[in-house]
């Protein structure tokens, strides 16, 4: 069985073909509902590239400050109780870098031409060439 074309390719084809081909041909309304569809396709590619990985990594950064292991939606509702009670802080190890990474992921899946993420990727690059 041949996996081409891959889910990402077809997502990329069809977002391509609503920018190219339907968006200059539609106006208002029509045309901002296809942006925001072809929007939509490149987060859902995204999602499908790099997720998975974040939530493991994810799951993995929160069972390290947790201390146990469990689903990722229960341990980050456990951290959320956890800081909201005060028994967990950004003095407690891990949690910066946790916080910091889970946003990053999730911004290279959104948003990752947002100016903030890229300059923050640059300085991580940096730091770790270093």
């Amino acid at each position: 069985m041949h996996d081409q074309p891959t889910a990402s390719e077809l997502l990329d084809a069809v977002a391509k073909f609503l920018r190219e081909q339907a968006m200059p041909q539609l106006d208002g309304h029509a045309a901002f509902h296809a942006r925001v569809s072809a929007n939509a396709l490149d987060i859902v590619r995204r999602e499908l590239e790099f997720g998975a990985e974040a939530a493991n990594s994810e799951r993995k950064r929160l069972t390290a400050i947790l201390g146990h292991e469990g689903r990722l939606l229960d341990l980050t509702r456990e951290l959320s109780e956890r800081i909201g009670a005060g028994e967990i802080n950004l003095a407690t190890p891990g949690l910066e870098e946790h916080l910091w990474t889970t946003t990053l992921d999730k911004l290279k899946v959104d948003q990752p031409s947002y100016a903030s993420y890229l300059r923050e990727q640059e300085n991580r690059s940096d730091s770790e060439g270093a």
